[in-house]
């Protein structure tokens, strides 16, 4: 089978971010193909060049799962982008006390016999002699 040049050199993610899904797929499906005959390869005595190249082409499709991973989770980010409620993975992580703690609002509100105590015995202003 002749190999075209691309998939001989290492796949960059970079230049992958530019290629559509389809794109993508079939670069996924050549690799593994590619993949699977350094195996064979491998299993018959194939040269040293051949199982080298084994590591390369694995971390190629890793690269390549990465690119199409990422751009479903920002297709998914866009698609929740002004709902209220979000799938849990991509909602903010922060921390878990940070996500429990009272909201800004519910941290001041103040209850009734809290606003009458303050309006009924305001806070002291002394004069302090200089």
């Amino acid at each position: 089978l002749p190999r075209s040049p691309a998939s001989m050199v290492k796949v960059k993610a970079y230049e992958l971010r530019s290629q559509s899904r389809d794109e993508l797929l079939r670069k996924l499906d050549e690799l593994k193909t590619e993949l699977q005959q350094l195996r064979v390869a491998k299993v018959t005595g194939g040269a040293a060049s051949k199982l080298s190249k084994i590591k390369v082409v694995r971390k190629s499709i890793a690269r390549v799962l990465t690119v199409v991973n990422q751009n479903k989770k920002q297709a998914i980010r866009e698609a929740y982008k002004d709902k209220e409620f979000k799938p849990i993975d991509i909602r903010e992580k922060k921390t878990r006390a940070i996500r429990r703690r009272l909201t800004p609002e519910q941290a001041t509100k103040q209850t009734k016999k809290s606003i009458t105590k303050a309006k009924h015995f305001p806070k002291r202003k002394y004069a302090v002699k200089a």
